[in-house]
């Protein structure tokens, strides 16, 4: 199973309702490691390592929250279900 990479921000409402999700699917036994992007430079520059790949997802930006798959170099982008989130991780 890959490791994803969820790319958040500290005050982001999108971002929390999905942590919630994430925390339920870690438990679940998948992979994801959580990196906080507005406080912290060095995730920053982490996501942006991953821009090619997390602007398309996200329309015309770095939005937050992306999730990455380094290893299938895929991302999505924005809020989603607990349904969405896992058959994205499974594909």
């Amino acid at each position: 199973m890959a490791k994803i990479i969820m790319f958040y921000g500290s005050s982001c409402s999108h971002c929390h309702h999905m942590i919630h999700i994430v925390d339920k699917l870690k438990e679940e036994g998948f992979k994801i490691e959580k990196l906080e992007v507005w406080e912290n430079a060095e995730n920053a520059k982490k996501m942006r390592d991953f821009k090619e790949i997390i602007i398309p997802a996200c329309g015309d930006g770095l939005g937050v929250p992306a999730f990455v798959n380094p290893e299938k170099r895929k991302a999505i982008c924005g809020e989603s279900s607990y349904e969405e989130l896992k058959k994205w991780i499974e594909k």
